[in-house]
């Protein structure tokens, strides 16, 4: 079964890793279209992503680049909106520097 869950209710959600531990917040979504709707391909977690969802370049502002996990769709899980967690190892999400340069 399909789950739908508006995007508003996780962005700014802290995820967390399968021992508790908060690992970032939800701060961007990348969809991919799928037919007539979409559907999320990523979740973008912690500061770059929020810059990412601000559209900040943060190295040429401010002269650093904040990391961001990139999730894929299927290691996060929303079974519970409100409090999501991982579905794999930290260490297994892709790590991403400022993109936007």
């Amino acid at each position: 079964m399909i789950q739908a869950i508006q995007a508003e209710h996780l962005l700014n959600r802290r995820v967390r890793a399968k021992n508790g531990q908060v690992i970032g917040r939800i701060q961007e979504l990348r969809v991919e279209p799928r037919g007539d709707h979409y559907e999320v391909a990523e979740y973008v977690l912690g500061a770059g992503g929020l810059l990412e969802r601000l559209a900040i370049v943060s190295r040429r502002f401010f002269g650093y680049r904040p990391e961001a996990l990139v999730a894929r769709w299927d290691q996060i899980d929303l079974s519970q909106p409100d409090n999501p967690r991982l579905t794999c190892p930290v260490a297994d999400l892709r790590r991403q520097e400022d993109r936007l340069m």
